[in-house]
């Protein structure tokens, strides 16, 4: 792992970064599920200067938006692991793609050959769409998101931008390994936090949700800085020039990161740009 000379690394002219893309769970938020006074100033100082501020989370939009409204963002975020691009300021979906059900059924049935009853919820496609759980999902994210309890077979009877899913038996990491094994030939597998292991879209990413936004606002991978701490975040570090994972990211995450900065609880996030933007 290499610490790199940020001004050495992108062109975005006097601005070592022109592009600030930033996880939420686990990064910009920290455990009190709230954005710090210090993170909120050292990211209104950079998008002052000049650089953007990209929010990237795989909540879906409708999870999003509370905690876009209560920091103020207005600007474009990518929600739902990269399915949607969402102007926060209008609240209004720029994208949206959907999860292919028969598909889904199907890798659901393979895993579930492997591995025994699963607990599956299924987040429902646009901006209102509901989080549908299953027999014996638990929710293991945010204190507050609304989650409607359905049957198994309400679970994919409307079109979904993503499932999520449990096995009482088998670590997250194991889960989606097996996953991966199994139905990666039909759907996108992601870790994306204790409890949470998804199924999207095939080649579906953060990443490119995160090509498709910084596109709209004219800039590259190579204007980009990366925060996150999760194996989700993999594929955007990859396509970022610059990828920084917090102290409390996953192994995965650290194992390809550029640069590790303090936890979530400690401002990581405002750490590393108040110090790659003094003059912001």
């Amino acid at each position: 792992m290499s610490t790199i000379d940020a001004a050495s690394v992108s062109p975005g002219g006097d601005l070592p970064y022109r592009l600030v893309a930033t996880d939420l769970d686990g990064t910009l938020l920290n455990t009190a599920e709230t954005v710090s006074a210090r993170n909120r100033a050292a990211l209104a100082a950079v998008t002052a200067a000049g650089a953007s501020h990209i929010i990237v989370t795989g909540r879906s939009a409708g999870w999003a938006r509370p905690v876009f409204d209560e920091i103020g963002y207005t600007g474009i975020a990518v929600c739902g692991q990269g399915a949607q691009v969402y102007d926060a300021g209008a609240h209004k979906l720029l994208t949206s793609l959907t999860l292919d059900r028969r598909l889904a059924a199907l890798a659901i049935a393979k895993i579930e050959a492997e591995t025994g009853t699963l607990a599956v919820a299924a987040n429902q496609d646009g901006l209102d769409g509901q989080v549908l759980a299953g027999p014996g999902y638990a929710l293991q994210i945010g204190t507050d998101l609304p989650v409607v309890d359905v049957t198994a077979v309400e679970l994919l009877s409307t079109p979904v931008s993503k499932l999520y899913i449990q096995h009482p038996g088998l670590t997250d990491d194991g889960l989606a390994d097996i996953a991966r094994q199994v139905a990666g030939d039909l759907v996108g597998v992601v870790m994306a936090g204790p409890g949470i292991v998804e199924l999207l879209p095939l080649g579906l990413s953060k990443a490119t949700g995160l090509a498709v936004a910084a596109r709209r606002l004219g800039l590259r991978a190579a204007d980009t800085i990366a925060f996150g701490d999760m194996p989700n975040d993999v594929p955007m570090f990859g396509w970022a020039a610059h990828g920084v994972a917090m102290a409390n990211a996953h192994e995965q995450l650290l194992a390809v990161a550029d640069e590790v900065t303090v936890s979530n609880d400690e401002d990581g996030v405002a750490v590393v740009l108040e110090r790659l933007f003094p003059g912001a």
